[in-house]
């Protein structure tokens, strides 16, 4: 893979196109990256112990690895 936790990366396609971001994990075997405050989700929490209220918070889900391209410092590309 081409990518590494910590590089800067710019997503190629989909909603979150051009945007760019710090990878957080990488998952080699399933060739997906999780790109820190990008291609978030919403997800409902239940709470964990009675009588407080659940809530939604919100997940980075990861994106293919083919889908994301290293962002080059040296031309702000």
């Amino acid at each position: 893979m081409h990518i590494k936790k910590g590089d800067q990366v710019v997503i190629l396609s989909g909603d979150e196109k051009g945007k760019k971001g710090k990878v957080a994990h990488v998952m080699p075997r399933k060739g997906t990256a999780v790109v820190e405050g990008l291609n978030l989700k919403k997800k409902h929490q239940r709470s964990r112990s009675e009588g407080k209220k659940g809530q939604v918070i919100e997940v980075s889900m990861p994106l293919r690895v083919s889908k994301l391209a290293l962002a080059d410092k040296s031309n702000k590309k």
